[in-house]
Protein backbone atom coordinates (compact mmCIF):
# COMPACT_ATOMS: atom_id res chain seq x y z
CA UNK A 1 0.00 0.00 0.00
CA UNK A 2 3.13 2.46 1.17
CA UNK A 3 4.50 1.67 -2.72
CA UNK A 4 1.44 2.92 -4.04
CA UNK A 5 1.38 6.10 -2.47
CA UNK A 6 4.69 6.50 -3.67
CA UNK A 7 4.17 5.68 -6.86
CA UNK A 8 0.74 7.70 -7.41
CA UNK A 9 2.97 11.10 -5.67
CA UNK A 10 6.58 10.64 -7.54
CA UNK A 11 7.25 13.81 -9.80
CA UNK A 12 7.14 14.06 -13.14
CA UNK A 13 10.44 13.30 -15.01
CA UNK A 14 12.13 16.77 -15.73
CA UNK A 15 12.22 15.79 -19.62
CA UNK A 16 8.58 15.15 -19.32
CA UNK A 17 8.29 18.56 -17.59
CA UNK A 18 10.89 20.21 -20.34
CA UNK A 19 8.55 19.11 -22.69
CA UNK A 20 5.39 20.09 -21.38
CA UNK A 21 7.05 23.55 -21.08
CA UNK A 22 7.83 23.55 -24.73
CA UNK A 23 4.24 22.48 -25.31
CA UNK A 24 3.11 25.75 -23.60
CA UNK A 25 5.37 28.07 -24.93
CA UNK A 26 4.39 26.76 -28.36
CA UNK A 27 0.85 27.98 -27.05
CA UNK A 28 1.71 31.37 -25.67
CA UNK A 29 2.88 31.79 -29.67
CA UNK A 30 -0.85 32.46 -30.19
CA UNK A 31 -1.35 35.11 -26.80
CA UNK A 32 2.59 37.08 -26.73
CA UNK A 33 3.05 39.17 -29.58
CA UNK A 34 5.88 38.84 -31.45
CA UNK A 35 8.39 41.36 -30.68
CA UNK A 36 12.38 42.58 -31.16
CA UNK A 37 14.99 44.56 -29.84
CA UNK A 38 17.68 46.49 -32.01
CA UNK A 39 21.34 45.31 -30.95
CA UNK A 40 24.18 47.93 -31.03
CA UNK A 41 27.71 48.27 -30.57
CA UNK A 42 28.87 48.89 -26.90
CA UNK A 43 32.00 50.83 -26.83
CA UNK A 44 33.98 47.56 -26.19
CA UNK A 45 32.85 46.27 -29.30
CA UNK A 46 30.46 43.91 -27.79
CA UNK A 47 26.80 43.61 -29.75
CA UNK A 48 24.59 44.63 -26.93
CA UNK A 49 20.61 45.16 -26.38
CA UNK A 50 19.49 48.98 -26.94
CA UNK A 51 16.77 49.27 -24.10
CA UNK A 52 14.88 51.86 -26.08
CA UNK A 53 14.95 49.93 -29.35
CA UNK A 54 11.83 47.42 -28.57
CA UNK A 55 9.01 47.32 -31.11
CA UNK A 56 6.46 45.00 -31.85
CA UNK A 57 6.75 43.12 -35.38
CA UNK A 58 4.79 40.33 -37.33
CA UNK A 59 5.97 36.66 -36.60
CA UNK A 60 5.10 33.22 -36.56
CA UNK A 61 3.28 31.18 -34.54
CA UNK A 62 4.21 27.52 -33.25
CA UNK A 63 2.47 24.64 -34.51
CA UNK A 64 2.47 20.70 -34.18
CA UNK A 65 5.56 20.38 -36.09
CA UNK A 66 7.68 22.86 -34.81
CA UNK A 67 7.16 21.95 -31.28
CA UNK A 68 8.52 18.15 -32.66
CA UNK A 69 11.22 20.19 -34.22
CA UNK A 70 12.30 21.82 -31.20
CA UNK A 71 14.13 19.16 -29.63
CA UNK A 72 16.45 18.57 -32.52
CA UNK A 73 16.58 21.64 -33.16
CA UNK A 74 17.96 22.51 -29.45
CA UNK A 75 20.42 19.48 -29.46
CA UNK A 76 21.92 21.08 -32.97
CA UNK A 77 22.13 24.62 -31.22
CA UNK A 78 24.00 22.96 -28.13
CA UNK A 79 26.09 20.37 -29.55
CA UNK A 80 29.23 21.80 -27.99
CA UNK A 81 28.02 21.89 -24.70
CA UNK A 82 26.07 18.64 -25.12
CA UNK A 83 29.63 17.22 -26.06
CA UNK A 84 31.58 19.30 -23.60
CA UNK A 85 29.52 17.30 -20.67
CA UNK A 86 29.63 13.83 -22.21
CA UNK A 87 33.92 13.66 -22.68
CA UNK A 88 34.06 14.95 -19.10
CA UNK A 89 31.81 12.59 -18.13
CA UNK A 90 33.77 9.93 -20.00
CA UNK A 91 36.91 11.04 -18.89
CA UNK A 92 36.13 11.67 -15.18
CA UNK A 93 34.77 7.79 -15.23
CA UNK A 94 38.15 6.43 -16.20
CA UNK A 95 39.85 8.58 -13.46
CA UNK A 96 37.27 6.87 -11.13
CA UNK A 97 38.24 3.47 -12.55
CA UNK A 98 41.41 3.69 -11.02
CA UNK A 99 40.35 4.27 -7.52
CA UNK A 100 42.73 7.05 -6.69
CA UNK A 101 40.31 9.13 -5.41
CA UNK A 102 38.93 6.91 -3.11
CA UNK A 103 41.88 5.56 -2.20
CA UNK A 104 43.28 9.21 -1.21
CA UNK A 105 39.87 9.34 0.88
CA UNK A 106 40.48 6.35 2.10
CA UNK A 107 44.13 7.59 3.40
CA UNK A 108 42.66 10.94 4.91
CA UNK A 109 40.45 8.69 7.00
CA UNK A 110 43.48 6.63 8.58
CA UNK A 111 45.01 9.49 9.52
CA UNK A 112 42.18 11.08 11.05
CA UNK A 113 41.82 8.05 13.48
CA UNK A 114 41.67 10.04 16.51
CA UNK A 115 41.50 13.30 15.49
CA UNK A 116 37.61 13.08 15.07
CA UNK A 117 37.49 16.58 15.14
CA UNK A 118 39.35 17.14 11.41
CA UNK A 119 36.95 14.79 9.49
CA UNK A 120 34.27 17.26 9.02
CA UNK A 121 36.77 20.37 7.80
CA UNK A 122 38.62 17.42 5.68
CA UNK A 123 35.72 16.14 3.77
CA UNK A 124 33.69 19.14 3.46
CA UNK A 125 36.67 21.05 1.67
CA UNK A 126 38.09 18.23 -0.33
CA UNK A 127 34.75 17.87 -2.05
CA UNK A 128 33.83 21.46 -2.44
CA UNK A 129 37.55 21.66 -3.94
CA UNK A 130 35.23 18.91 -6.27
CA UNK A 131 32.81 20.74 -6.95
CA UNK A 132 33.91 24.04 -7.56
CA UNK A 133 36.60 22.55 -10.47
CA UNK A 134 35.53 19.49 -12.06
CA UNK A 135 31.47 20.42 -11.12
CA UNK A 136 31.71 17.27 -8.93
CA UNK A 137 27.39 15.61 -8.96
CA UNK A 138 26.53 12.79 -10.10
CA UNK A 139 29.38 10.96 -8.81
CA UNK A 140 29.27 12.24 -5.63
CA UNK A 141 27.11 8.55 -5.08
CA UNK A 142 30.53 6.53 -5.36
CA UNK A 143 31.73 8.22 -2.09
CA UNK A 144 28.93 8.90 -0.28
CA UNK A 145 28.75 4.86 1.44
CA UNK A 146 32.15 5.32 2.34
CA UNK A 147 31.34 9.05 4.32
CA UNK A 148 29.03 7.35 5.76
CA UNK A 149 31.39 4.36 7.14
CA UNK A 150 33.94 6.96 8.02
CA UNK A 151 30.71 9.10 10.08
CA UNK A 152 30.02 5.97 11.93
CA UNK A 153 33.53 4.66 12.92
CA UNK A 154 34.34 8.37 14.44
CA UNK A 155 31.07 8.06 16.48
CA UNK A 156 28.86 10.13 13.84
CA UNK A 157 25.90 9.16 12.26
CA UNK A 158 24.91 8.66 8.24
CA UNK A 159 23.42 11.98 7.73
CA UNK A 160 26.73 13.48 9.02
CA UNK A 161 28.65 11.01 6.50
CA UNK A 162 26.02 11.91 3.39
CA UNK A 163 26.32 15.76 4.22
CA UNK A 164 29.78 16.52 4.56
CA UNK A 165 29.85 14.51 0.46
CA UNK A 166 27.01 16.16 -0.72
CA UNK A 167 26.89 19.65 1.12
CA UNK A 168 30.70 20.32 0.47
CA UNK A 169 30.48 19.49 -3.18
CA UNK A 170 27.40 21.79 -3.47
CA UNK A 171 29.26 24.42 -1.28
CA UNK A 172 31.98 24.36 -4.25
CA UNK A 173 29.51 23.63 -7.12
CA UNK A 174 27.58 27.16 -5.76
CA UNK A 175 30.15 28.97 -5.88
CA UNK A 176 31.38 27.67 -9.14
CA UNK A 177 35.20 29.10 -8.99
CA UNK A 178 36.25 27.45 -12.01
CA UNK A 179 33.47 25.05 -12.46
CA UNK A 180 32.42 24.45 -16.45
CA UNK A 181 28.91 22.73 -15.60
CA UNK A 182 27.09 26.03 -14.28
CA UNK A 183 29.72 28.72 -14.77
CA UNK A 184 31.31 27.79 -17.45
CA UNK A 185 28.15 27.56 -19.81
CA UNK A 186 26.27 30.25 -18.15
CA UNK A 187 28.97 32.67 -18.67
CA UNK A 188 29.25 31.21 -22.32
CA UNK A 189 25.71 31.58 -22.74
CA UNK A 190 25.95 35.27 -21.38
CA UNK A 191 29.10 36.05 -23.42
CA UNK A 192 31.25 36.32 -21.04
CA UNK A 193 35.11 35.42 -20.71
CA UNK A 194 35.09 32.22 -19.26
CA UNK A 195 35.48 32.30 -15.56
CA UNK A 196 35.72 35.80 -15.52
CA UNK A 197 34.80 37.65 -12.15
CA UNK A 198 36.57 34.79 -9.67
CA UNK A 199 38.03 36.98 -7.40
CA UNK A 200 34.19 37.13 -5.84
CA UNK A 201 33.69 33.73 -6.33
CA UNK A 202 36.44 32.86 -4.04
CA UNK A 203 35.22 34.90 -1.36
CA UNK A 204 31.34 33.70 -1.64
CA UNK A 205 33.66 29.74 -1.70
CA UNK A 206 34.76 30.40 0.90
CA UNK A 207 31.82 31.92 3.01
CA UNK A 208 29.90 28.76 1.73
CA UNK A 209 32.45 26.52 3.06
CA UNK A 210 31.92 28.30 6.69
CA UNK A 211 28.49 28.07 6.17
CA UNK A 212 28.40 24.35 6.56
CA UNK A 213 30.98 23.82 8.46
CA UNK A 214 29.56 25.35 11.52
CA UNK A 215 26.31 23.74 10.57
CA UNK A 216 27.28 20.24 9.84
CA UNK A 217 29.77 20.34 12.77
CA UNK A 218 26.92 21.67 15.19
CA UNK A 219 24.43 18.50 14.39
CA UNK A 220 27.46 15.96 14.48
CA UNK A 221 28.39 17.51 18.30
CA UNK A 222 25.35 16.68 19.44
CA UNK A 223 25.32 12.69 18.11
CA UNK A 224 28.31 12.99 19.69
CA UNK A 225 27.82 14.00 22.80
CA UNK A 226 24.31 11.21 22.61
CA UNK A 227 23.58 9.18 19.61
CA UNK A 228 20.06 9.34 20.38
CA UNK A 229 20.00 13.13 18.95
CA UNK A 230 20.79 11.72 15.63
CA UNK A 231 17.27 12.08 13.34
CA UNK A 232 17.67 8.51 11.98
CA UNK A 233 19.01 7.22 15.90
CA UNK A 234 16.22 3.75 14.80
CA UNK A 235 18.10 3.48 11.37
CA UNK A 236 21.61 3.75 12.84
CA UNK A 237 20.88 1.22 15.53
CA UNK A 238 20.19 -1.22 12.35
CA UNK A 239 23.14 -0.28 10.69
CA UNK A 240 25.93 -1.24 13.50
CA UNK A 241 27.24 -3.83 11.80
CA UNK A 242 28.48 -1.67 8.65
CA UNK A 243 30.60 0.48 11.20
CA UNK A 244 34.36 0.44 8.99
CA UNK A 245 37.34 -0.84 10.50
CA UNK A 246 39.53 1.66 9.25
CA UNK A 247 42.72 -0.45 9.87
CA UNK A 248 41.87 -2.77 6.85
CA UNK A 249 42.30 0.04 4.49
CA UNK A 250 44.21 -0.74 1.79
CA UNK A 251 47.02 2.41 1.39
CA UNK A 252 47.31 4.44 -2.10
CA UNK A 253 49.19 2.12 -4.62
CA UNK A 254 51.95 4.03 -6.96
CA UNK A 255 50.11 3.75 -9.74
CA UNK A 256 47.33 5.66 -7.82
CA UNK A 257 49.23 8.40 -6.90
CA UNK A 258 50.48 8.81 -10.10
CA UNK A 259 46.95 8.97 -11.33
CA UNK A 260 46.29 11.74 -8.55
CA UNK A 261 49.81 13.72 -9.70
CA UNK A 262 48.16 13.54 -13.24
CA UNK A 263 44.61 14.98 -12.42
CA UNK A 264 46.87 17.56 -10.19
CA UNK A 265 48.67 18.59 -13.02
CA UNK A 266 45.63 18.38 -15.61
CA UNK A 267 43.90 20.91 -13.28
CA UNK A 268 46.73 23.51 -13.34
CA UNK A 269 46.94 22.97 -17.10
CA UNK A 270 43.22 23.87 -17.34
CA UNK A 271 43.90 26.75 -15.38
CA UNK A 272 46.78 28.37 -17.48
CA UNK A 273 45.08 27.35 -20.42
CA UNK A 274 41.61 29.38 -19.59
CA UNK A 275 43.57 32.38 -17.91
CA UNK A 276 46.27 32.91 -20.23
CA UNK A 277 45.37 31.51 -24.24
CA UNK A 278 41.16 31.72 -23.43
CA UNK A 279 40.65 28.26 -23.67
CA UNK A 280 37.19 27.21 -24.07
CA UNK A 281 34.94 24.08 -24.11
CA UNK A 282 36.90 22.04 -26.59
CA UNK A 283 40.40 23.39 -25.37
CA UNK A 284 38.86 21.87 -21.82
CA UNK A 285 37.06 19.08 -23.19
CA UNK A 286 40.49 17.98 -24.43
CA UNK A 287 42.35 18.35 -21.20
CA UNK A 288 40.07 16.60 -19.39
CA UNK A 289 39.97 13.62 -22.19
CA UNK A 290 44.28 13.48 -22.30
CA UNK A 291 43.74 13.43 -18.30
CA UNK A 292 41.29 10.25 -18.43
CA UNK A 293 43.13 8.70 -21.20
CA UNK A 294 46.58 8.70 -19.39
CA UNK A 295 45.39 8.06 -15.97
CA UNK A 296 43.78 4.79 -17.34
CA UNK A 297 47.06 3.88 -18.94
CA UNK A 298 49.33 4.54 -16.11
CA UNK A 299 47.38 2.37 -13.83
CA UNK A 300 47.11 -0.67 -16.64
CA UNK A 301 43.82 -0.27 -18.12
CA UNK A 302 43.61 -2.23 -21.60
CA UNK A 303 42.75 -0.38 -24.56
CA UNK A 304 39.67 -1.76 -25.05
CA UNK A 305 38.79 -1.25 -21.44
CA UNK A 306 39.61 2.10 -21.80
CA UNK A 307 36.63 2.98 -24.11
CA UNK A 308 34.35 0.35 -22.25
CA UNK A 309 35.01 2.45 -18.86
CA UNK A 310 34.76 5.87 -21.05
CA UNK A 311 31.51 4.88 -22.52
CA UNK A 312 29.99 4.04 -19.06
CA UNK A 313 31.18 7.56 -17.98
CA UNK A 314 29.31 8.73 -21.20
CA UNK A 315 26.01 6.59 -20.73
CA UNK A 316 25.67 7.87 -17.13
CA UNK A 317 25.89 11.70 -17.61
CA UNK A 318 23.82 11.25 -20.76
CA UNK A 319 20.78 11.77 -18.81
CA UNK A 320 22.05 15.44 -17.77
CA UNK A 321 23.73 16.51 -21.10
CA UNK A 322 20.63 15.61 -23.70
CA UNK A 323 18.19 17.78 -21.01
CA UNK A 324 20.28 20.27 -22.33
CA UNK A 325 19.19 19.61 -25.93
CA UNK A 326 15.37 19.60 -24.80
CA UNK A 327 15.63 22.72 -22.31
CA UNK A 328 16.76 24.74 -24.98
CA UNK A 329 13.81 23.70 -27.35
CA UNK A 330 11.74 26.11 -25.25
CA UNK A 331 14.36 29.02 -26.73
CA UNK A 332 14.05 27.57 -30.00
CA UNK A 333 10.29 27.98 -29.99
CA UNK A 334 10.28 31.92 -28.91
CA UNK A 335 13.34 32.72 -30.82
CA UNK A 336 11.46 31.14 -34.11
CA UNK A 337 8.15 32.92 -32.92
CA UNK A 338 10.18 36.11 -31.84
CA UNK A 339 8.30 36.37 -28.97
CA UNK A 340 11.89 35.81 -26.58
CA UNK A 341 12.57 40.02 -27.27
CA UNK A 342 8.77 40.56 -25.66
CA UNK A 343 9.13 38.62 -22.92
CA UNK A 344 12.46 40.36 -21.95
CA UNK A 345 10.32 43.59 -22.21
CA UNK A 346 7.27 42.38 -20.08
CA UNK A 347 9.51 41.12 -17.54
CA UNK A 348 11.55 44.67 -17.51
CA UNK A 349 8.53 46.28 -17.65
CA UNK A 350 7.25 44.51 -14.33
CA UNK A 351 10.79 45.61 -12.49
CA UNK A 352 11.80 48.47 -14.29
CA UNK A 353 10.95 50.59 -11.45
CA UNK A 354 12.32 49.24 -8.77
CA UNK A 355 15.99 49.62 -7.75
CA UNK A 356 19.06 47.06 -9.34
CA UNK A 357 19.46 45.26 -6.08
CA UNK A 358 15.63 44.54 -6.07
CA UNK A 359 15.93 43.23 -9.72
CA UNK A 360 18.92 41.55 -8.89
CA UNK A 361 16.61 39.45 -6.25
CA UNK A 362 14.16 39.00 -8.58
CA UNK A 363 16.54 37.03 -10.93
CA UNK A 364 17.75 34.48 -8.11
CA UNK A 365 13.88 34.44 -7.14
CA UNK A 366 12.90 33.07 -10.67
CA UNK A 367 16.42 31.04 -10.81
CA UNK A 368 15.17 29.38 -7.72
CA UNK A 369 12.14 27.95 -8.11
CA UNK A 370 12.78 27.12 -11.38
CA UNK A 371 15.45 24.91 -10.56
CA UNK A 372 12.76 22.67 -8.91
CA UNK A 373 11.31 21.66 -12.31
CA UNK A 374 14.81 22.19 -13.89
CA UNK A 375 17.45 20.25 -11.96
CA UNK A 376 20.08 20.05 -14.33
CA UNK A 377 22.55 23.04 -14.07
CA UNK A 378 23.80 23.12 -17.56
CA UNK A 379 19.83 22.58 -18.71
CA UNK A 380 18.57 25.48 -16.57
CA UNK A 381 21.40 27.49 -17.87
CA UNK A 382 20.28 27.07 -21.34
CA UNK A 383 16.94 27.85 -20.20
CA UNK A 384 17.41 30.70 -18.18
CA UNK A 385 20.22 33.00 -19.00
CA UNK A 386 19.07 33.80 -23.06
CA UNK A 387 16.63 35.47 -21.40
CA UNK A 388 18.27 36.82 -18.03
CA UNK A 389 21.23 37.83 -19.96
CA UNK A 390 19.39 40.74 -22.82
CA UNK A 391 17.43 41.56 -19.72
CA UNK A 392 20.32 42.29 -17.36
CA UNK A 393 21.44 44.64 -20.57
CA UNK A 394 17.76 45.99 -19.80
CA UNK A 395 17.78 46.50 -16.55
CA UNK A 396 21.22 48.46 -16.29
CA UNK A 397 22.32 45.06 -14.48
CA UNK A 398 26.01 43.77 -15.60
CA UNK A 399 25.35 40.22 -17.00
CA UNK A 400 28.05 38.62 -14.65
CA UNK A 401 25.48 39.40 -12.29
CA UNK A 402 23.11 37.73 -13.91
CA UNK A 403 25.50 34.64 -13.96
CA UNK A 404 25.68 35.20 -10.09
CA UNK A 405 21.90 34.53 -9.63
CA UNK A 406 21.82 31.78 -11.98
CA UNK A 407 24.60 30.04 -9.72
CA UNK A 408 22.45 30.05 -6.30
CA UNK A 409 19.57 29.76 -8.01
CA UNK A 410 20.63 26.39 -9.31
CA UNK A 411 22.96 25.03 -6.33
CA UNK A 412 21.45 25.81 -3.21
CA UNK A 413 18.13 24.23 -3.57
CA UNK A 414 19.56 20.91 -5.59
CA UNK A 415 19.93 19.04 -2.41
CA UNK A 416 16.27 19.32 -0.92
CA UNK A 417 14.60 19.46 -4.22
CA UNK A 418 12.50 16.54 -4.62
CA UNK A 419 12.23 16.27 -8.28
CA UNK A 420 16.38 15.54 -7.87
CA UNK A 421 17.26 12.47 -9.11
CA UNK A 422 20.73 12.80 -7.79
CA UNK A 423 19.24 13.73 -4.53
CA UNK A 424 17.09 10.90 -3.79
CA UNK A 425 19.43 8.28 -5.43
CA UNK A 426 21.81 9.42 -2.81
CA UNK A 427 19.65 9.49 -0.04
CA UNK A 428 18.61 5.84 -1.24
CA UNK A 429 22.06 4.83 -1.17
CA UNK A 430 22.66 5.98 2.52
CA UNK A 431 19.52 4.78 3.48
CA UNK A 432 17.89 8.16 4.96
CA UNK A 433 14.19 8.78 4.55
CA UNK A 434 13.83 12.22 2.59
CA UNK A 435 11.30 13.78 5.11
CA UNK A 436 14.42 13.40 7.94
CA UNK A 437 16.77 14.87 5.48
CA UNK A 438 14.65 17.77 4.71
CA UNK A 439 14.24 18.37 8.51
CA UNK A 440 17.84 18.27 8.77
CA UNK A 441 19.29 20.60 5.77
CA UNK A 442 15.89 23.15 5.51
CA UNK A 443 17.25 24.98 8.23
CA UNK A 444 21.08 25.45 6.43
CA UNK A 445 19.15 26.04 2.98
CA UNK A 446 17.19 28.70 4.16
CA UNK A 447 20.46 30.56 6.03
CA UNK A 448 22.12 29.52 2.62
CA UNK A 449 20.04 31.37 0.48
CA UNK A 450 19.97 34.65 2.46
CA UNK A 451 23.94 34.55 2.21
CA UNK A 452 23.24 34.39 -1.89
CA UNK A 453 20.68 37.26 -1.94
CA UNK A 454 23.44 39.29 0.53
CA UNK A 455 25.77 38.44 -2.23
CA UNK A 456 23.81 39.51 -5.35
CA UNK A 457 22.74 42.55 -4.01
CA UNK A 458 26.21 43.42 -3.55
CA UNK A 459 27.02 42.50 -7.27
CA UNK A 460 24.14 44.59 -8.52
CA UNK A 461 25.88 47.59 -5.85
CA UNK A 462 29.50 47.04 -7.32
CA UNK A 463 28.64 46.55 -11.11
CA UNK A 464 30.02 42.84 -10.65
CA UNK A 465 31.87 42.42 -14.48
CA UNK A 466 33.98 42.58 -16.27
CA UNK A 467 30.52 43.76 -17.60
Amino acid sequence: MEDTKLKKSKMPDPYVILFVLIVIMALLTYIIPSGQYQMVKAPDGRMVVDPDSFKYIKGNKAGLFDILKAFPKGLSGSESIIFFILIIGGSFNLINQTGAIMAAISKIAVKLKGKENLMIPIIVFVFSVGGATIGMSEELIIFVPLGIALARALGYDAIVGTACVLMGAVAGYTSGVVNPFNVGVAQGIAGLPMFSGIGLRIVIWIATVILVLIYISRYAKKVKEDPKNSLIYDIEQKEKSTILDLETIDPLTKKQILVLIIFALGMITLLIGVFNFDWYLTEISAVFFAMGIISGLVYGIKPNDLVKGFIDGVKDIAYGAMIVGLARGILVIMQDAMILDTIVHGLASVISFFPRAVCALGMLFVQTILNFIITSGSGLAATTMPIMSPLADVLGLTRQTAVLAFQFGDGITNYIAPTSGILMANLLVAKIPYEKWVKFIWPLIAMWTLLGALFVVYASLINYGPF
